[in-house]
């Protein structure tokens, strides 16, 4: 949903205009590659401001289990670099915001509106105690766990969030007040006369890391994805596995019961026109071989299944990685699923193509399935540019301006991006990109401004 019909449908009263502020970098973007930008540009000395459209920062990677192939503990890599940002003296965060607008005005001067939602809770006094959360009467599907959990109407986002403040979602809202009766500050901290905050910024430069949006599988109707409970996609899977994970088991959504036949399909999204998007999403091999090493641990007599097209295992370590996988006996059947079809108990049958024995229609039976979803730009971005075009390559992602010299520069002097913004890859990738954005920021910002 658009900032716009956020409002015209949550608020009609008028908005807070607050009067300008400068920074010398806006960092769009509070996932691992825009952390990493702003430390980078704060650890030398530019006031930096982050936007996050989300009520915590941390983008997609605080949902992980683990990263691949090292098997390192993905919260435990992100959360003391949220922790780091949100405590550095040189940053400065919006949280719970959206950039509207940006103008360039010259070489070195970007004037930019940053919407900042409400969250009907005054950050100021909120401890971050939960005690709303438990009150609330409400329970609606939890976004973090992508709907297999339930929260509440006012919730904090998850249990490590950044900053750890609760939100108030008046979508779902009944208005009884026991969150309000409940919060042990004084006065309470939920704040329902809170109203949407314009803040106009004068700054330097602008780095873009606004990430991906997942594949919609619904899109695959062959795959039945949203009807057949059983046929979840692979972001579900790994909040399955995560040390925090809903169940403390790996379940089957039907029935509850633990799935001994599990089946992946690869390329779900990806690598295919008939949904607009013939590019590879370079991660989908490498985090499906990830979860298989992982449900091979946790469900050690299940067997577990990938239906691939090509393993595209060329970072490095990752053939080791699915050499590896073999060798644990997880089975790899090179062909294209064409359907999905349900049985009454809720197990499935998928029929493919088994290509390494002469293209034969075949068919196997698996009592839960996850699709391997690529990864999609969010386009949004390019269109707040007021007086600037930038651009974008035929599916959307932000074109760089030399991909072999210069790769975080964009189309527009002063405009830098990083991560996912770019294209589909890993998060060490992303990490570097941060950190090379904040280097050629600065060093933009140097030649502007006749540093030495």
């Amino acid at each position: 949903m658009s900032v716009k019909s956020w409002y015209e449908r949550k608020y009609y009263g008028e908005i807070e205009d607050l009067p300008e502020e400068e920074y010398d970098v806006l960092v769009i973007g509070g996932g691992i590659a825009g952390i990493q930008a702003a430390l980078d540009l704060g650890d030398m000395g530019f006031k930096v401001v982050l936007v996050e459209k989300e009520p915590s920062i941390g983008g997609f990677m605080y949902k992980l289990s683990k990263t691949f192939p090292t098997m390192d503990c993905a919260s435990c890599i992100a959360t003391p670099r949220m922790a780091q940002v949100f405590h550095h003296p040189m940053i400065d965060l919006l949280i719970y915001s959206e950039v509207e607008e940006i103008e360039k005005k010259g070489e070195g001067d970007f004037r930019v509106k940053v919407l900042e939602k409400p969250r009907f809770v005054d950050s100021s006094r909120c401890t971050g105690c939960g005690q709303c959360e438990l009150a609330c009467p409400v329970i609606v599907p939890h976004e973090y766990d992508w709907g297999l959990a339930g929260r509440k109407a006012v919730y904090i986002p998850f249990d490590t969030a950044v900053p750890r403040i609760a939100v108030v979602d008046l979508d779902h809202c009944i208005y009884c007040g026991q969150c309000e009766r409940a919060c042990p500050t004084e006065p309470p901290s939920i704040d329902f006369t809170q109203v949407p905050k314009i803040h106009h910024l004068k700054v330097g430069a602008i780095i873009i890391a606004t990430g991906f949006h997942l594949f919609d599988a619904r899109l695959k109707e062959n795959y039945h994805f949203g009807e057949y409970p059983n046929v979840i996609h692979a972001m579900h899977m790994d909040r399955l596995l995560a040390p925090t994970r809903p169940y403390h088991a790996i379940l089957r959504p039907s029935d509850g019961k633990e799935p001994n036949n599990i089946a992946y399909i690869l390329c779900v999204g990806s690598r295919d026109k008939t949904v607009n998007n013939p590019n590879c999403s370079q991660i989908c091999c490498m985090y499906s071989i990830k979860q298989a090493q992982l449900i091979m641990g946790a469900l050690p007599l299940a067997d577990v299944t990938i239906y691939y097209i090509d393993i595209r295992a060329f970072g490095k370590a990752f053939e080791e990685f699915y050499q590896q996988a073999k060798d644990m006996g997880i089975m790899f059947v090179k062909g294209r699923v064409a359907k999905i079809e349900q049985k009454e108990n809720g197990d499935l049958i998928v029929w493919y193509e088994d290509i390494e024995n002469g293209g034969k229609l075949c068919k196997a039976e698996h009592d839960l399935v996850v699709l391997s979803v690529g990864l999609l730009p969010d386009k949004e971005i390019a269109n707040v540019f007021k007086d600037q075009k930038l651009e974008v390559d035929d599916v959307g992602w932000i074109k760089s301006a030399d991909e072999n010299a210069n790769p975080v520069e964009t189309s527009i002097r002063g405009v830098f991006a990083a991560g996912t913004a770019l294209g589909p890859k890993d998060i060490p990738d992303s990490v570097i990109e941060g950190g090379a954005a904040a280097m050629q920021c600065a060093a933009y910002l140097s030649e502007v401004r006749g540093r030495h």
